[in-house]
């Protein structure tokens, strides 16, 4: 099959989630079948570097984007946007788009993230239309409407769930298959279609198990990592809780133990987290394996969002022991006390960390088993031939 494959993230170097996702989706569908990749780039994406890809497409071509950045409005604007301010097309990927749709023909056109919907739906009558979506951003939303506190915050965000909910479902219905990433976000989309929706089908995160594999560092004692890049508002939020909740009641039991964070800061509102001096920002690293390798425990102590975590994959496939909260862990195949630890409040959280630092015994199983199961269920070459064999 000829395959256009549409992202957001130009998917070269992989180094967050989406990005990770995009590049072993392209690796599986590429087994097979001649892909042409195109992608926005921007931030540490390099299109003069693209590794691999050139090797695995017949095509790649970039538009030199940001759309996160160009879409950016306003308060009034985005509230009175009948659809996600972050969804409005871009005209130079629009112009893009529709040349290379009209250069050859295509047997599937897929839309990495709902951002890239509109670029699919140019697709002429025939070719089959696949959305690979990493959120259900509806079900986001509710949540987020149901933790609100307040009249007139609660009023905001049932809008946007509303005009999500009528976005995702006007759209995702002119697709021929859906895939998210856990049972939860396929379940809240299959509700919301319909019927009479397209066909919706898990395809989890994963990780690279010969890529991430144990003793690639030795553990340093009482080190704690979060591999998350802040500028994502899911994590910002969830080290705000850990550092302003739960890091304090692990200083008081350790005060030697140091918190490694990983990711970019760009434009972070670092005075709204209480950092100290045993916690690093360590930036953008090339090889985010090394700090969470050095880790003794990993925390994802997650409260916003959907899908499931790349972080948790990576730590287990590393050898590193992991502290989650349930949100955190939610959509992964995981068990408390076997895989991982699971804890939701403060105390709970921090007993947790206090517990792997202090029994070996408990780390070495839970690394054990942890390991054993993201081989056996999430190792990326198996998720990517399911990938390829449902849009087959």
């Amino acid at each position: 099959m000829n395959i256009l494959f549409l992202s957001t993230w130009f998917p070269y170097p992989p180094d967050n989630g989406s990005k990770l996702r995009v590049y072993h989706l392209l690796r599986g569908l590429a087994e097979r079948h001649e892909v042409t990749l195109l992608s926005f780039a921007f931030a540490t994406a390099r299109p003069d570097a693209p590794g691999e890809l050139d090797a695995w497409c017949r095509a790649v071509r970039t538009v030199p984007i940001d759309p996160y950045e160009a879409n950016r409005a306003g308060t009034l604007r985005t509230f009175l946007s009948p659809r996600p301010v972050a969804s409005r097309p871009i005209a130079a990927m629009s112009r893009l788009a529709a040349e290379t749709l009209a250069a050859r023909p295509f047997d599937a056109v897929i839309a990495s993230t709902g951002m890239t919907i509109d670029y699919a739906l140019a697709a002429p009558p025939g070719v089959v239309r696949v959305l690979e979506e990493h959120n259900a951003m509806t079900r986001w939303a509710w949540e987020d409407y149901r933790q609100a506190a307040g009249a007139l915050p609660r009023a905001r965000r049932w809008l946007s769930w509303r005009k999500n909910r009528w976005y995702e479902t006007r759209t995702f219905s002119r697709f021929d298959l859906v895939t998210m990433v856990s049972e939860a976000d396929r379940q809240a989309t299959a509700d919301a279609l319909g019927r009479r929706g397209p066909r919706v089908e898990v395809v989890p995160n994963g990780v690279d198990c010969a890529h991430n594999r144990p003793g690639l560092a030795r553990p340093r004692p009482a080190a704690l990592v979060f591999n998350g890049s802040l500028t994502y508002s899911a994590n910002y939020d969830a080290m705000r809780w850990f550092l302003a909740e739960v890091w304090p009641r692990i200083r008081a039991q350790v005060p030697e133990a140091t918190l490694a964070i990983t990711g970019s800061t760009a434009g972070v509102d670092l005075a709204g987290l209480a950092l100290d001096d045993r916690v690093t920002l360590l930036g953008f690293v090339e090889d985010v394996r090394i700090p969470v390798a050095e880790a003794a425990v990993a925390v994802a102590p997650i409260r916003q969002g959907g899908g499931t975590r790349l972080k948790i994959l990576e730590a287990m496939a590393l050898g590193t022991p992991v502290v989650a909260t349930s949100k955190g862990a939610e959509g992964l195949d995981v068990a408390d006390g076997e895989h991982l630890l699971l804890a939701d409040d403060p105390q709970r959280f921090a007993g947790a960390v206090l517990r792997l630092l202090a029994d070996d015994a408990l780390a070495a199983r839970l690394r054990r088993n942890a390991r054993q199961l993201v081989e056996q269920r999430y190792d990326w070459h198996t998720i990517g031939r399911r990938f390829l064999a449902l849009v087959e």
